[in-house]
């Protein structure tokens, strides 16, 4: 089988990456909660069997390490798209083994 890695975009600013996702579809925000991420605005929460990252996207802070982020580009399996934007360092979450075999697998 052939397979095709499919080569993701490169972004200057977590800004310039959010707006470009968005426009590709990406248009809820998701928030990361230790067993799920949860989209707000639908009262949803997503296990990790419930959605897929397709593309994640790191930035780090020029003169602040806790400023650095990593950006998930996220698709449920019921086909909701939105964005994941989690701060890495001292503000990181506490997150479930499920959670972290998910994420971690994407960075």
């Amino acid at each position: 089988m052939n397979f095709k890695k499919k080569k993701m975009k490169t972004y200057e600013t977590l800004s310039e990456a959010l707006k470009d996702l968005k426009e590709r579809g990406y248009s809820n925000d998701f928030n990361l909660k230790p067993h799920c991420i949860e989209c707000p605005a639908d009262k949803l929460e997503l296990h990790p069997e419930q959605f897929e990252v397709k593309e994640v996207y790191r930035f780090e802070g020029m003169s602040n390490p806790d400023d650095n982020s990593i950006l998930y580009a996220i698709k449920s399996t019921d086909g909701l798209k939105g964005v994941l934007v989690d701060a890495y360092g001292v503000y990181s979450e506490a997150l479930s083994e499920a959670m972290i075999n998910k994420l971690v697998v994407n960075r």
